[in-house]
Protein backbone atom coordinates (compact mmCIF):
# COMPACT_ATOMS: atom_id res chain seq x y z
CA UNK A 1 0.00 0.00 0.00
CA UNK A 2 1.25 3.72 -1.49
CA UNK A 3 1.54 5.75 2.42
CA UNK A 4 2.19 9.15 2.80
CA UNK A 5 1.98 11.31 5.92
CA UNK A 6 2.94 14.37 4.96
CA UNK A 7 2.00 17.41 2.45
CA UNK A 8 4.33 19.53 0.45
CA UNK A 9 3.95 22.88 1.72
CA UNK A 10 6.43 26.06 1.07
CA UNK A 11 8.88 22.86 -0.68
CA UNK A 12 9.16 20.59 2.20
CA UNK A 13 7.05 17.76 3.42
CA UNK A 14 5.17 19.16 6.38
CA UNK A 15 2.91 17.24 9.21
CA UNK A 16 -0.66 18.02 8.12
CA UNK A 17 -2.90 20.58 10.88
CA UNK A 18 -5.40 17.48 11.27
CA UNK A 19 -5.42 13.91 11.75
CA UNK A 20 -8.00 12.76 9.48
CA UNK A 21 -6.72 10.60 6.16
CA UNK A 22 -7.82 10.31 2.83
CA UNK A 23 -8.31 6.13 2.06
CA UNK A 24 -7.63 5.41 -1.60
CA UNK A 25 -9.50 2.62 -2.79
CA UNK A 26 -8.76 0.47 -6.06
CA UNK A 27 -12.15 0.54 -7.81
CA UNK A 28 -11.04 -2.80 -9.33
CA UNK A 29 -10.96 -4.81 -5.78
CA UNK A 30 -12.45 -2.30 -3.71
CA UNK A 31 -9.54 -2.66 -0.80
CA UNK A 32 -7.25 0.39 0.38
CA UNK A 33 -4.43 0.61 -2.04
CA UNK A 34 -2.84 4.12 -0.85
CA UNK A 35 -3.75 6.49 2.50
CA UNK A 36 -2.59 10.38 2.64
CA UNK A 37 -3.39 13.05 4.79
CA UNK A 38 -6.77 14.88 4.78
CA UNK A 39 -6.21 18.67 3.94
CA UNK A 40 -7.86 21.07 6.25
CA UNK A 41 -8.38 24.74 5.41
CA UNK A 42 -5.82 25.36 8.02
CA UNK A 43 -3.35 23.60 5.58
CA UNK A 44 -4.90 25.54 2.65
CA UNK A 45 -3.72 28.63 4.56
CA UNK A 46 -0.50 27.42 5.03
CA UNK A 47 -0.06 26.64 1.18
CA UNK A 48 -1.82 30.10 0.23
CA UNK A 49 0.96 31.59 3.03
CA UNK A 50 3.84 29.83 1.12
CA UNK A 51 2.94 30.33 -2.76
CA UNK A 52 2.29 34.09 -1.63
CA UNK A 53 5.77 34.47 0.28
CA UNK A 54 6.90 32.82 -2.63
CA UNK A 55 5.83 35.30 -5.49
CA UNK A 56 5.33 38.14 -3.30
CA UNK A 57 9.53 38.00 -2.11
CA UNK A 58 10.66 34.85 -3.59
CA UNK A 59 12.71 34.73 -7.11
CA UNK A 60 10.38 32.70 -9.51
CA UNK A 61 8.53 35.60 -10.50
CA UNK A 62 11.73 38.11 -10.92
CA UNK A 63 13.55 35.42 -13.13
CA UNK A 64 13.43 35.82 -16.80
CA UNK A 65 10.86 33.48 -18.46
CA UNK A 66 13.85 31.51 -20.40
CA UNK A 67 15.29 30.98 -17.29
CA UNK A 68 11.95 29.60 -15.52
CA UNK A 69 11.87 27.81 -18.98
CA UNK A 70 14.97 26.24 -17.86
CA UNK A 71 13.63 24.64 -14.88
CA UNK A 72 10.43 23.38 -16.11
CA UNK A 73 12.88 21.83 -18.96
CA UNK A 74 14.42 19.90 -16.20
CA UNK A 75 11.56 18.53 -14.72
CA UNK A 76 9.72 17.09 -17.78
CA UNK A 77 13.31 15.43 -18.01
CA UNK A 78 12.44 13.98 -14.54
CA UNK A 79 8.98 13.40 -15.69
CA UNK A 80 10.14 11.27 -18.79
CA UNK A 81 11.95 8.82 -16.77
CA UNK A 82 8.88 8.31 -14.36
CA UNK A 83 6.27 7.88 -16.85
CA UNK A 84 5.96 4.10 -17.03
CA UNK A 85 5.29 4.73 -12.45
CA UNK A 86 3.24 7.10 -12.99
CA UNK A 87 0.69 5.12 -15.12
CA UNK A 88 1.01 2.21 -12.95
CA UNK A 89 0.20 4.94 -10.30
CA UNK A 90 -2.34 6.59 -11.94
CA UNK A 91 -4.40 3.02 -12.90
CA UNK A 92 -3.80 1.78 -9.57
CA UNK A 93 -6.29 4.67 -8.17
CA UNK A 94 -8.95 5.42 -10.43
CA UNK A 95 -9.25 2.36 -12.45
CA UNK A 96 -7.87 3.92 -16.10
CA UNK A 97 -7.06 1.14 -18.51
CA UNK A 98 -3.45 0.74 -18.22
CA UNK A 99 -3.10 1.22 -21.90
CA UNK A 100 -4.83 4.45 -21.81
CA UNK A 101 -2.51 5.24 -18.95
CA UNK A 102 0.46 4.43 -21.08
CA UNK A 103 -1.11 6.62 -24.08
CA UNK A 104 -2.57 9.07 -22.54
CA UNK A 105 -2.42 9.66 -18.61
CA UNK A 106 1.17 10.34 -18.74
CA UNK A 107 2.58 11.11 -21.71
CA UNK A 108 0.21 13.85 -22.25
CA UNK A 109 1.16 15.50 -19.58
CA UNK A 110 4.65 15.32 -20.83
CA UNK A 111 3.72 16.86 -24.01
CA UNK A 112 2.60 19.74 -21.84
CA UNK A 113 5.78 20.48 -20.06
CA UNK A 114 7.91 20.37 -22.96
CA UNK A 115 5.25 22.27 -25.07
CA UNK A 116 5.47 25.56 -22.81
CA UNK A 117 9.12 25.21 -21.76
CA UNK A 118 9.56 25.55 -25.35
CA UNK A 119 7.16 28.52 -25.94
CA UNK A 120 8.59 30.47 -22.86
CA UNK A 121 12.02 30.30 -24.45
CA UNK A 122 10.89 32.88 -26.92
CA UNK A 123 7.49 34.27 -26.00
CA UNK A 124 7.47 37.82 -25.77
CA UNK A 125 7.15 39.60 -22.67
CA UNK A 126 6.88 43.01 -23.88
CA UNK A 127 6.36 44.49 -26.89
CA UNK A 128 6.45 48.05 -28.20
CA UNK A 129 3.40 49.70 -30.14
CA UNK A 130 2.73 53.17 -31.71
CA UNK A 131 0.33 55.12 -29.23
CA UNK A 132 -1.42 58.68 -29.75
CA UNK A 133 1.04 59.59 -27.65
CA UNK A 134 4.29 58.46 -28.50
CA UNK A 135 5.73 54.42 -27.83
CA UNK A 136 3.48 52.33 -25.83
CA UNK A 137 5.19 49.28 -24.30
CA UNK A 138 2.49 46.17 -23.89
CA UNK A 139 4.23 44.02 -20.88
CA UNK A 140 2.50 40.61 -19.44
CA UNK A 141 3.11 39.85 -15.73
CA UNK A 142 2.07 36.82 -14.10
CA UNK A 143 -1.09 36.99 -12.48
CA UNK A 144 -0.01 36.03 -9.09
CA UNK A 145 -0.75 33.32 -6.80
CA UNK A 146 -2.63 30.56 -8.77
CA UNK A 147 -4.73 28.05 -6.98
CA UNK A 148 -5.64 24.51 -9.10
CA UNK A 149 -8.36 22.20 -8.17
CA UNK A 150 -8.06 19.14 -10.56
CA UNK A 151 -10.75 16.08 -11.04
CA UNK A 152 -9.92 12.34 -10.63
CA UNK A 153 -10.76 11.19 -14.11
CA UNK A 154 -7.21 12.34 -15.86
CA UNK A 155 -5.84 14.04 -12.90
CA UNK A 156 -1.30 14.96 -13.79
CA UNK A 157 -3.58 15.72 -17.64
CA UNK A 158 -5.68 18.42 -15.64
CA UNK A 159 -2.74 19.12 -13.29
CA UNK A 160 -0.19 20.51 -16.19
CA UNK A 161 -3.17 22.02 -18.09
CA UNK A 162 -2.54 24.49 -15.17
CA UNK A 163 0.63 23.96 -13.75
CA UNK A 164 2.59 24.05 -16.67
CA UNK A 165 1.72 27.53 -18.35
CA UNK A 166 1.26 29.12 -14.52
CA UNK A 167 5.02 28.29 -13.94
CA UNK A 168 6.42 29.59 -17.07
CA UNK A 169 4.46 32.65 -16.47
CA UNK A 170 5.91 33.36 -13.13
CA UNK A 171 2.63 32.60 -10.82
CA UNK A 172 3.16 30.04 -7.46
CA UNK A 173 0.45 27.52 -7.29
CA UNK A 174 -1.44 25.40 -5.13
CA UNK A 175 -2.94 22.65 -6.33
CA UNK A 176 -5.66 20.61 -4.24
CA UNK A 177 -5.98 17.08 -5.68
CA UNK A 178 -9.07 15.31 -6.11
CA UNK A 179 -9.19 12.99 -2.84
CA UNK A 180 -10.18 9.66 -5.00
CA UNK A 181 -6.45 10.42 -6.89
CA UNK A 182 -4.33 11.68 -4.83
CA UNK A 183 -1.22 9.15 -5.15
CA UNK A 184 0.20 10.54 -8.49
CA UNK A 185 0.70 14.15 -7.30
CA UNK A 186 3.20 12.89 -4.66
CA UNK A 187 5.28 11.54 -7.19
CA UNK A 188 5.12 14.85 -8.94
CA UNK A 189 6.31 16.97 -5.75
CA UNK A 190 9.18 14.54 -5.66
CA UNK A 191 10.07 15.73 -9.55
CA UNK A 192 9.23 19.73 -8.49
CA UNK A 193 11.28 19.45 -5.33
CA UNK A 194 14.32 17.43 -7.44
CA UNK A 195 13.85 20.11 -10.18
CA UNK A 196 15.36 22.85 -8.25
CA UNK A 197 11.69 24.36 -8.58
CA UNK A 198 11.93 27.68 -5.40
CA UNK A 199 10.42 26.45 -2.45
CA UNK A 200 7.15 27.40 -1.98
CA UNK A 201 6.27 28.06 -5.81
CA UNK A 202 4.19 24.63 -6.19
CA UNK A 203 2.35 23.52 -2.73
CA UNK A 204 0.44 20.31 -3.01
CA UNK A 205 -2.59 19.60 -0.45
CA UNK A 206 -5.17 16.73 -1.25
CA UNK A 207 -8.56 17.73 0.29
CA UNK A 208 -12.15 16.81 -0.38
CA UNK A 209 -14.77 19.88 -0.79
CA UNK A 210 -14.66 22.28 2.48
CA UNK A 211 -10.98 22.96 2.07
CA UNK A 212 -11.48 22.97 -1.51
CA UNK A 213 -13.74 26.43 -1.40
CA UNK A 214 -12.21 27.69 1.69
CA UNK A 215 -9.09 27.77 -0.90
CA UNK A 216 -11.68 29.34 -3.73
CA UNK A 217 -12.68 31.92 -1.18
CA UNK A 218 -9.36 32.61 -0.20
CA UNK A 219 -7.97 36.08 0.00
CA UNK A 220 -4.45 35.43 -1.15
CA UNK A 221 -5.30 33.44 -4.67
CA UNK A 222 -5.59 35.65 -6.98
CA UNK A 223 -6.76 32.92 -10.07
CA UNK A 224 -8.80 30.05 -9.59
CA UNK A 225 -7.93 27.34 -12.31
CA UNK A 226 -10.91 24.54 -12.18
CA UNK A 227 -11.76 21.89 -14.27
CA UNK A 228 -14.65 19.41 -12.72
CA UNK A 229 -18.77 19.35 -13.10
CA UNK A 230 -20.77 22.15 -14.05
CA UNK A 231 -22.24 22.56 -11.33
CA UNK A 232 -18.99 23.00 -9.41
CA UNK A 233 -17.69 25.64 -12.02
CA UNK A 234 -21.05 27.29 -11.50
CA UNK A 235 -20.51 27.97 -7.27
CA UNK A 236 -16.48 28.18 -7.92
CA UNK A 237 -17.11 31.19 -10.53
CA UNK A 238 -19.71 32.49 -8.39
CA UNK A 239 -17.25 32.93 -5.45
CA UNK A 240 -14.96 34.29 -8.09
CA UNK A 241 -16.85 37.04 -9.57
CA UNK A 242 -17.90 38.28 -5.76
CA UNK A 243 -14.43 38.88 -5.30
CA UNK A 244 -13.69 40.06 -8.79
CA UNK A 245 -10.67 37.07 -8.85
CA UNK A 246 -9.75 35.68 -12.20
CA UNK A 247 -10.92 32.54 -12.67
CA UNK A 248 -10.63 30.03 -15.67
CA UNK A 249 -13.32 26.67 -16.06
CA UNK A 250 -13.05 23.59 -18.15
CA UNK A 251 -16.69 22.15 -17.16
CA UNK A 252 -18.41 19.26 -18.38
CA UNK A 253 -19.72 18.02 -21.98
CA UNK A 254 -22.03 15.85 -24.22
CA UNK A 255 -20.16 15.77 -27.62
CA UNK A 256 -21.60 14.72 -30.86
CA UNK A 257 -20.27 12.45 -33.37
CA UNK A 258 -21.79 12.65 -36.70
CA UNK A 259 -21.69 10.04 -39.19
CA UNK A 260 -22.15 10.48 -42.44
CA UNK A 261 -23.98 8.81 -45.08
CA UNK A 262 -20.13 8.24 -47.32
CA UNK A 263 -18.33 7.36 -43.69
CA UNK A 264 -16.43 4.25 -43.74
CA UNK A 265 -18.40 2.73 -40.64
CA UNK A 266 -15.40 0.06 -40.84
CA UNK A 267 -12.47 2.21 -41.27
CA UNK A 268 -14.24 4.62 -38.39
CA UNK A 269 -14.92 2.02 -35.84
CA UNK A 270 -11.29 2.19 -34.05
CA UNK A 271 -11.31 5.83 -33.59
CA UNK A 272 -14.80 6.17 -32.81
CA UNK A 273 -13.72 3.62 -29.65
CA UNK A 274 -11.57 5.75 -28.28
CA UNK A 275 -13.47 8.98 -28.74
CA UNK A 276 -16.61 7.00 -27.21
CA UNK A 277 -15.06 5.06 -24.44
CA UNK A 278 -11.76 6.47 -23.13
CA UNK A 279 -11.08 6.23 -19.54
CA UNK A 280 -14.36 3.81 -19.34
CA UNK A 281 -16.26 6.59 -20.64
CA UNK A 282 -15.02 8.66 -17.63
CA UNK A 283 -14.14 12.03 -19.95
CA UNK A 284 -15.52 15.63 -20.32
CA UNK A 285 -14.85 15.02 -24.19
CA UNK A 286 -16.22 11.57 -24.90
CA UNK A 287 -18.29 11.51 -27.87
CA UNK A 288 -21.57 10.10 -26.52
CA UNK A 289 -23.93 11.29 -28.68
CA UNK A 290 -23.62 9.17 -32.05
CA UNK A 291 -26.05 10.63 -34.90
CA UNK A 292 -27.18 8.85 -37.60
CA UNK A 293 -28.53 9.38 -40.84
CA UNK A 294 -32.27 7.75 -40.86
CA UNK A 295 -30.77 5.90 -43.72
CA UNK A 296 -27.75 4.22 -42.52
CA UNK A 297 -29.29 4.04 -38.68
CA UNK A 298 -29.95 0.74 -38.40
CA UNK A 299 -26.71 0.23 -39.94
CA UNK A 300 -24.79 2.67 -37.73
CA UNK A 301 -26.32 1.07 -34.55
CA UNK A 302 -25.12 -2.45 -35.48
CA UNK A 303 -21.75 -0.99 -36.21
CA UNK A 304 -21.23 1.04 -32.70
CA UNK A 305 -22.75 -1.98 -30.76
CA UNK A 306 -20.41 -4.90 -32.43
CA UNK A 307 -17.50 -2.03 -31.26
CA UNK A 308 -18.86 -1.48 -27.88
CA UNK A 309 -19.84 -5.43 -27.20
CA UNK A 310 -16.15 -6.07 -28.52
CA UNK A 311 -14.40 -4.34 -25.84
CA UNK A 312 -12.98 -6.44 -22.86
CA UNK A 313 -13.93 -5.71 -19.83
CA UNK A 314 -11.87 -6.36 -16.86
CA UNK A 315 -8.82 -5.48 -14.65
CA UNK A 316 -7.64 -2.30 -15.56
CA UNK A 317 -4.22 -3.36 -14.73
CA UNK A 318 -4.32 -5.91 -17.91
CA UNK A 319 -2.89 -4.78 -21.10
CA UNK A 320 -5.64 -6.02 -23.01
CA UNK A 321 -8.70 -4.57 -21.02
CA UNK A 322 -10.45 -1.86 -23.00
CA UNK A 323 -13.45 -0.75 -20.23
CA UNK A 324 -12.26 -0.61 -16.79
CA UNK A 325 -14.24 -0.14 -13.60
CA UNK A 326 -15.59 3.44 -12.69
CA UNK A 327 -13.94 5.45 -9.80
CA UNK A 328 -16.41 4.99 -7.14
CA UNK A 329 -19.38 3.28 -5.68
CA UNK A 330 -21.27 6.40 -6.21
CA UNK A 331 -20.18 6.65 -9.92
CA UNK A 332 -21.12 3.06 -10.60
CA UNK A 333 -24.64 3.85 -9.10
CA UNK A 334 -24.88 7.05 -10.57
CA UNK A 335 -24.15 6.37 -14.30
CA UNK A 336 -26.87 2.98 -13.61
CA UNK A 337 -29.35 5.18 -12.82
CA UNK A 338 -28.84 6.93 -16.20
CA UNK A 339 -29.03 3.37 -18.13
CA UNK A 340 -32.39 2.78 -15.68
CA UNK A 341 -34.07 6.55 -16.79
CA UNK A 342 -33.21 5.75 -20.06
CA UNK A 343 -35.06 2.18 -20.32
CA UNK A 344 -37.68 4.11 -18.50
CA UNK A 345 -37.79 6.93 -20.93
CA UNK A 346 -38.08 4.17 -24.02
CA UNK A 347 -34.84 4.40 -25.55
CA UNK A 348 -33.83 0.62 -26.09
CA UNK A 349 -30.09 -0.79 -24.60
CA UNK A 350 -28.70 -2.84 -27.84
CA UNK A 351 -25.82 -3.61 -25.71
CA UNK A 352 -25.42 -3.24 -22.05
CA UNK A 353 -27.61 -2.46 -19.35
CA UNK A 354 -28.12 -2.83 -15.85
CA UNK A 355 -26.52 -6.63 -15.73
CA UNK A 356 -22.70 -5.69 -14.03
CA UNK A 357 -19.95 -7.47 -15.80
CA UNK A 358 -18.53 -8.27 -12.24
CA UNK A 359 -19.30 -9.51 -8.52
CA UNK A 360 -16.57 -7.31 -7.58
CA UNK A 361 -15.30 -3.69 -7.94
CA UNK A 362 -17.23 -0.84 -9.23
CA UNK A 363 -18.19 -2.06 -13.12
CA UNK A 364 -21.05 -1.10 -15.14
CA UNK A 365 -21.69 -2.91 -18.68
CA UNK A 366 -20.71 -0.91 -21.62
CA UNK A 367 -23.86 0.39 -22.95
CA UNK A 368 -25.53 1.06 -26.30
CA UNK A 369 -28.77 2.85 -26.78
CA UNK A 370 -30.81 3.02 -29.86
CA UNK A 371 -34.15 4.76 -29.99
CA UNK A 372 -33.11 8.00 -28.94
CA UNK A 373 -34.42 11.35 -29.33
CA UNK A 374 -32.20 14.66 -28.12
CA UNK A 375 -34.43 15.48 -25.46
CA UNK A 376 -34.14 12.43 -23.46
CA UNK A 377 -32.25 12.92 -20.24
CA UNK A 378 -29.47 10.16 -21.29
CA UNK A 379 -29.05 12.41 -24.70
CA UNK A 380 -29.30 16.00 -22.21
CA UNK A 381 -27.12 15.21 -19.60
CA UNK A 382 -23.95 14.50 -18.66
CA UNK A 383 -23.58 10.52 -17.54
CA UNK A 384 -19.18 10.20 -17.28
CA UNK A 385 -19.60 6.40 -17.90
CA UNK A 386 -19.68 3.96 -20.99
CA UNK A 387 -22.95 4.44 -22.30
CA UNK A 388 -23.59 6.08 -25.77
CA UNK A 389 -26.88 6.88 -27.47
CA UNK A 390 -27.59 6.79 -31.32
CA UNK A 391 -29.68 9.63 -32.43
CA UNK A 392 -31.28 9.99 -35.87
CA UNK A 393 -31.07 12.63 -38.13
CA UNK A 394 -32.91 13.61 -41.18
CA UNK A 395 -30.19 15.48 -43.20
CA UNK A 396 -27.29 17.75 -42.70
CA UNK A 397 -29.00 20.61 -41.52
CA UNK A 398 -30.90 18.49 -39.01
CA UNK A 399 -27.35 16.82 -37.81
CA UNK A 400 -25.92 19.97 -37.06
CA UNK A 401 -28.62 21.50 -35.28
CA UNK A 402 -29.30 18.19 -33.12
CA UNK A 403 -25.40 18.81 -32.35
CA UNK A 404 -25.83 21.99 -31.34
CA UNK A 405 -29.15 21.23 -29.32
CA UNK A 406 -27.30 21.14 -26.20
CA UNK A 407 -26.31 22.83 -22.46
CA UNK A 408 -22.49 21.68 -23.69
CA UNK A 409 -20.10 22.60 -26.33
CA UNK A 410 -16.86 21.21 -25.46
CA UNK A 411 -16.07 18.99 -28.29
CA UNK A 412 -17.17 16.63 -31.17
CA UNK A 413 -16.66 15.38 -34.67
CA UNK A 414 -17.84 14.56 -38.02
CA UNK A 415 -16.95 11.10 -39.86
CA UNK A 416 -17.17 11.40 -43.71
CA UNK A 417 -15.33 10.82 -46.72
CA UNK A 418 -15.62 14.37 -47.93
CA UNK A 419 -12.47 15.79 -46.03
CA UNK A 420 -13.96 19.74 -47.06
CA UNK A 421 -17.18 18.51 -46.67
CA UNK A 422 -16.27 17.17 -42.63
CA UNK A 423 -14.37 20.84 -42.17
CA UNK A 424 -17.97 22.62 -43.67
CA UNK A 425 -19.98 20.83 -40.72
CA UNK A 426 -17.06 21.62 -38.08
CA UNK A 427 -17.23 25.44 -39.03
CA UNK A 428 -20.75 25.05 -37.94
CA UNK A 429 -20.84 23.11 -34.88
CA UNK A 430 -21.06 25.36 -31.35
CA UNK A 431 -17.71 24.16 -29.52
CA UNK A 432 -14.10 24.50 -28.26
CA UNK A 433 -12.79 21.76 -30.18
CA UNK A 434 -13.93 19.58 -33.01
CA UNK A 435 -12.30 16.58 -35.11
CA UNK A 436 -12.45 15.64 -38.58
CA UNK A 437 -12.58 11.69 -39.37
CA UNK A 438 -10.79 11.80 -35.73
CA UNK A 439 -10.95 12.78 -32.21
CA UNK A 440 -9.45 16.45 -31.65
CA UNK A 441 -6.54 15.11 -28.99
CA UNK A 442 -5.98 18.20 -27.21
CA UNK A 443 -2.65 19.04 -28.57
CA UNK A 444 -0.47 20.93 -25.84
CA UNK A 445 0.20 23.87 -29.17
CA UNK A 446 -3.55 24.14 -29.47
CA UNK A 447 -6.32 26.16 -27.17
CA UNK A 448 -8.73 23.64 -25.45
CA UNK A 449 -12.27 24.59 -23.42
CA UNK A 450 -15.30 24.98 -24.36
CA UNK A 451 -18.47 27.14 -25.34
CA UNK A 452 -22.06 27.43 -23.15
CA UNK A 453 -21.89 25.19 -20.37
CA UNK A 454 -18.46 23.77 -21.19
CA UNK A 455 -16.87 26.51 -18.95
CA UNK A 456 -15.26 29.83 -19.03
CA UNK A 457 -11.56 30.55 -20.69
CA UNK A 458 -9.13 28.25 -22.89
CA UNK A 459 -6.09 26.30 -21.53
CA UNK A 460 -3.19 25.14 -23.75
CA UNK A 461 -1.67 26.67 -26.43
CA UNK A 462 -0.14 30.59 -26.21
CA UNK A 463 -3.87 31.29 -24.96
CA UNK A 464 -3.17 29.02 -22.07
CA UNK A 465 -0.14 31.02 -21.14
CA UNK A 466 -2.18 33.99 -21.92
CA UNK A 467 -4.62 32.77 -18.77
CA UNK A 468 -1.60 33.06 -16.28
CA UNK A 469 -0.56 36.71 -17.38
CA UNK A 470 -1.75 40.62 -16.90
CA UNK A 471 -1.67 42.55 -19.52
CA UNK A 472 0.11 46.43 -18.38
CA UNK A 473 0.35 49.24 -20.48
CA UNK A 474 3.23 51.66 -19.96
CA UNK A 475 3.46 54.57 -21.95
CA UNK A 476 5.97 57.36 -22.46
CA UNK A 477 6.73 60.50 -23.42
CA UNK A 478 10.42 60.92 -25.53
Amino acid sequence: MLQYDRLFIGGDWVAPSGTATIDVISPHTEEVVGRVPDGTPADMDRAVAAARQAFDHGPWPRMTMPERAEVVGRLAALYAARQAELADVITLEMGSPIAFSQMAQAPQPLGMLQYFSELGKTFAVEDERPGVFGPVVVRREPVGVVAAIVPWNVPQFVIMTKLAPALIAGCTVVIKPAPETPLDSYLLAEMIKEAGVPDGVVNIVAAGREAGEHLVAHPGVDKVAFTGSTAAGRRIGAICGEQLKRCSLELGGKSAAIILDDCDLGAAMGFLSIATLMNNGQACVAQTRILASTSRYDEVVQAISDMVAGQRVGDPADPATGIGPLVARRQQERVEGYIRAGIDEGAKPVVGGLDRPRDRGWYVAPTVFAGVSNDMRIAREEIFGPVLSVIPYTDEDDAVRIANDSDYGLSGSVWTADTERGMDIARRVRTGTYGVNMMNTMDPSTPFGGYKDSGIGRELGPEGLAAYLEYKSIARLG
